[in-house]
């Protein structure tokens, strides 16, 4: 970027945020902080090689194609960001290290290194706010039409970290509200045919997670992060699998907390 006052999109970069199903009639909204992987034209490649942009560093792989067939499903909306987490990651709170990082698992990121403060604005301004307004804008209007909501942030995670194999296929992850997060748990375990993470192989907190500590947890919604082994969903026959099993295990959960909202 030329100047501080340069804008970082232009002409042909697409638009942060995606909404699908924006009338949807659902009480679930879905998130998908790392749907996308798209780089700001201005940006380059970050100074990375098609190889490493392709990898889970640079985005949530398959959770796009699930979280697009859940919605279809239940027909719920769902906000999906387009851009790659390498240039800002949309769940952590902007500031942080990890926000923009220098090195994401071993990778170092030339395009990250010595940024200005400008610089650092302009992805905020530009690509962060517009998909957390969004989701706040739709838990907004979905309030005052005294609409019920539930927070369902989608992501995904690679099979192998730091050379360490995973074998956890879907985790389920929380931290305050444990109540949606536990029904979906058993149901789960008792489709017998999973290996299930309890907030495994992530945990919700505050300084790894934005989405559901901000837009969730001080409202009181209902809400559940959702972690899926990148292999199982890497192409469209198992992303419609998993998308399947979700519409059926998520409606299910959602009707135990509603019987015992405590």
């Amino acid at each position: 970027m030329s100047t501080a006052a340069s804008r970082l999109l232009v002409e042909g970069d697409p638009a942060p945020v995606r909404v699908l199903r924006r009338e949807g009639r659902a009480d679930f909204l879905l998130t998908g902080d790392h749907a996308g992987r798209a780089i700001p034209w201005q940006l380059g490649t970050l100074g990375l090689r098609d190889s490493e942009r392709a990898r889970h560093i640079a985005w949530d792989i398959g959770i796009a194609g699930v979280t697009e067939r859940l919605a279809e499903a239940l027909d719920a909306t769902a906000v999906l960001q387009a851009y790659s987490r390498l240039v800002i990651d949309c769940n952590r709170q902007p500031g942080l290290d990890s926000s923009i990082p220098t090195i994401s698992e071993v990778t170092a990121i030339p395009g990250n290194q010595d940024l200005s403060l400008a610089e650092r604005e302009a992805r905020r301004r530009e690509i962060f706010l517009p998909y957390h307004e969004q989701i706040a804008g739709l838990i907004a209007a979905r309030r005052r039409a005294g609409r019920r909501i539930v927070l369902v942030a989608m992501h995904s995670f690679t099979p192998v970290f730091k050379g360490l194999a995973r074998q956890i296929e879907i985790g389920i992850l929380y931290n305050r509200d444990t109540r949606l997060a536990h029904i979906l748990l058993d149901l789960l375990r008792h489709e017998g045919d999973l290996a299930v993470g309890d907030n495994q192989p992530y945990a919700v907190g505050d300084l790894t997670d934005y989405t559901v500590p901000v837009h969730a947890e001080p409202a009181g919604l209902p809400h559940v992060e959702i972690e899926i082994r990148q292999d199982l969903i890497a192409d469209p026959t198992g992303q419609a699998a998993w998308a399947a099993r979700l519409a059926r295990l998520l409606p299910a959960a959602d009707s135990r907390l509603r019987e015992n909202p405590r």
